[in-house]
């Protein structure tokens, strides 16, 4: 493999006013597919432009793809000048990254540094600029000036496309029942214990759709989630994959969804414990108590526990879930979290967690072939780990789920949806549950409340 050339960086973190909306700090003119942003309940980052990304050195694809960018980020961590006069998670050098579910899919993903990154978490708030420095430590004037934004309104951003419209992907909805019947003559063949399946629907529109408008429509109604946004694929995940956070460890797995009552959902639904306290009880678990979504959650909740469990000194899994109330849907929820018992960064428990029942099944050799056998696509990122790191390597990364990828003339955009099949499923009820998913995705494209 050839050895990549690192450019020189120079990351400066200053402290800033705290902002009633982070994405008003987006420049006018800035190019929206260099926005990145990890934002919920109004605290998290969002950076533009592009000082760097490990796809620019050709890294490889496959199994290998988390590991070589893990030791692209150790490399420029190294080369690269840091003054922060803030030090929270965040500050300082920052990259954004999104990998593909599958590694066999030609979108690998990676790591992108941006130019500028704008944070903020209990009130404080900064803005760090990330410059290229040519061989004398200077500056480099070939790579560009790059905005600071800290007092800059992004006026005019925010605009639906035109004209868009719905067609159907991969399988055509009216044929998802089918695909669901065959997943299920196969578990209970005794092939695989569960499978998660997804399809996607295809947004084609008449101008650019853009990246922000999505993220501001996203972060006002699904505000309990993470509001994401890494090289196109943009959306609002409820599944915090790992937060790593001054060796403390933390995971939100979700599996087992049902639709909400007839009645209105909220614009904004209750607010919910960044992972940092215990969940007592739940009246409301009666609303997601059926045996196929106990048993699907008790898969999930599992396969993350096995995973983590060499990583921590001590693993704390709660013994019942509790609800995670959205706008669209209820899922069933459980919190884990222990103390880091050696040197990984968030990189690298990422890694080590995907994929887990709750995007793929168990056993994961199996149902991974299942997927590639019936779903008839690549998921690209979708399903994969997405979210930040910063250089001591703590960092959020979730599972991208609620989600679309944008094409590269930002004229269509591939959205995803899907479900964990066990025996119990239901063909029809997995279909709807899939229309239940892509509710946010059809909400930030203006189709649907």
């Amino acid at each position: 493999m050839t050895v990549p050339v690192l450019p020189r960086l120079r990351a400066r973190t200053l402290e800033a006013p705290p902002q009633p909306d982070l994405f008003d700090l987006l420049p006018p003119d800035v190019d929206p597919a260099t926005v990145v942003s990890w934002v919920r309940e109004g605290d998290g980052l969002i950076g533009w432009g592009r000082a760097a990304a490990s796809t620019d050195d050709g890294m490889p694809s496959g199994p290998d793809r988390f590991t070589a960018a893990a030791q692209w980020w150790a490399d420029l961590v190294e080369a690269t000048d840091v003054v922060d006069e803030v030090n929270l998670p965040g500050t300082g050098l920052v990259a954004f990254g999104s990998f593909a579910f599958s590694p066999d899919s030609p979108d690998l993903g990676g790591l992108v540094v941006p130019r500028v990154v704008a944070g903020q978490r209990d009130g404080r708030a900064w803005v760090t600029s990330i410059e290229a420095l040519d061989d004398a430590g200077q500056v480099s004037t070939q790579a560009g000036r790059s905005h600071t934004g800290a007092t800059t309104v992004a006026s005019g951003q925010g605009e639906l496309a035109d004209g868009i419209r719905l067609e159907p992907g991969a399988v055509a909805p009216e044929d998802w029942p089918r695909v669901i019947r065959r997943a299920i003559g196969r578990i209970e063949a005794g092939e695989v214990d569960k499978v998660v399946l997804a399809r996607d629907v295809r947004a084609v529109a008449d101008s650019p759709i853009d990246t922000v408008a999505l993220l501001r429509r996203l972060a006002a109604r699904y505000a309990a989630t993470w509001t994401f946004a890494v090289d196109g694929l943009v959306g609002a995940t409820p599944e915090m994959l790992v937060r790593l956070q001054e060796g403390r460890v933390r995971s939100r797995v979700l599996a087992g969804t049902v639709r909400r009552g007839g009645t209105p959902a909220p614009s904004v639904t209750e607010a919910h414990p960044e992972l940092e306290d215990q969940h007592t009880p739940d009246p409301r678990l009666h609303l997601v108590s059926a045996a196929k979504e106990l048993e699907e959650h008790a898969f999930a909740v599992r396969s993350v526990a096995e995973k983590l469990a060499p990583h921590c000194e001590s693993l704390e899994v709660p013994e019942q879930p509790f609800v995670l109330e959205l706008p669209d849907v209820y899922h069933l929820a459980t919190d884990l979290s222990g103390r880091a018992a050696d040197d990984a960064t968030s990189l690298d428990l990422a890694a080590a967690l995907h994929p887990s029942a709750a995007v793929c099944g168990t056993p994961f050799a199996d149902a991974a072939r299942l997927i590639d056998e019936l779903e008839g696509m690549d998921r690209g990122r979708y399903a994969g780990p997405v979210g930040w790191l910063d250089a001591s390597g703590d960092g959020d990364w979730g599972i991208a789920l609620r989600c679309g990828q944008l094409a590269a003339d930002a004229l269509s955009m591939r959205l995803f949806a899907g479900g964990g099949i066990v025996s119990a499923s239901d063909p029809d009820a997995e279909l709807a549950e899939t229309e239940v998913k892509l509710a946010a995705m059809r909400h930030a494209l203006g189709l649907g409340s």
